[in-house]
């Protein structure tokens, strides 16, 4: 079978299997104690891309032929590459963002042992757990799935309109994130993009805008609903005192000094 059609389907897969995942998780997660429904990720349609270049690396994993090594340590150092791979991945996409769009798309920093907010191992473990049940349980019966997809004319149509959306997605999407990334660099600042989302989904609330699928607007992310959030966001952090107050500070100390 064509290695493009494969590597196509398994993108495609992990892109929305991956975004029906984040969408419970953060649905039933702690920290959304409104329990409302949230789109994850950056993108308006219903598709992660992470999870899909991690679906294309557990393909590849899963595929090594690890034969000349006994099955139980086989089973482990398998095991051991798919967490360590999945956990690269995962450092290098949220590094990429922080670096070159000061977003962070996810935030770890409350966890245990977590570099840099980007991965802990807490995550690493259920990325772990997941790579190995695609491994064990969903590859072997993989080229049965994608012939059985393939065989069907219109299904191999959506496909393509799939990567047809999600291109246009991108394009959109990327606007969008020039636009938080430029008010992120004027303010010396990361934006957070969980929280912006839930804070921005407030205000928008307040307006009555749907904003399920449409998290971020580009005709509503205008400079002050920003500042609104940001706004938000500044009263939950400790005032860190400006240089001017300090000065201040300085001087007010030096005068009573001198008074007395």
């Amino acid at each position: 079978m064509n290695n493009f059609l494969i590597l196509a389907f398994l993108f495609f897969i992990g892109c929305t299997a991956g975004w029906v995942l984040e969408l419970f998780y953060r649905r039933f997660a702690p920290t959304n104690k409104s329990h409302k429904w949230i789109n994850p990720g950056f993108l308006n349609g219903p598709y992660l891309p992470l999870y899909g270049f991690g679906l294309w690396v557990l393909y590849g994993l899963a595929s090594i032929d690890f034969s000349a090594i006994p099955p139980v340590p086989r089973v482990f150092v398998r095991v051991l590459l798919i967490g360590v791979a999945m956990t690269v991945i995962e450092y290098i996409a949220g590094k990429i963002f922080i670096v070159g769009m000061h977003v962070k798309l996810w935030d770890y920093s409350q966890k245990w042992g977590n570099i840099e907010g980007i991965i802990c191992p807490e995550f690493s473990l259920y990325w772990t757990l997941l790579g190995a049940f695609y491994c064990y349980v969903i590859h072997p019966i993989f080229y049965h799935i994608v012939n059985w997809f393939f065989d069907n004319l219109v299904l191999s149509f959506f496909l393509g309109a799939f990567f047809g959306i999600l291109i246009v997605d991108l394009f959109y999407s990327f606007r969008i994130l020039s636009k938080i990334r430029k008010f992120a660099a004027e303010n010396h600042l990361t934006v957070r993009l969980q929280t912006l989302q839930k804070n921005i989904a407030g205000l928008y609330d307040r307006r009555k805008f749907k904003h399920f699928v449409f998290t971020l607007r580009e005709n509503l992310l205008a400079p002050e609903i920003l500042r609104d959030s940001m706004a938000q966001l500044k009263k939950k952090l400790p005032r860190r005192e400006s240089k001017q107050d300090g000065d201040a500070a300085t001087a007010k100390d030096a005068k009573e000094k001198g008074g007395r």
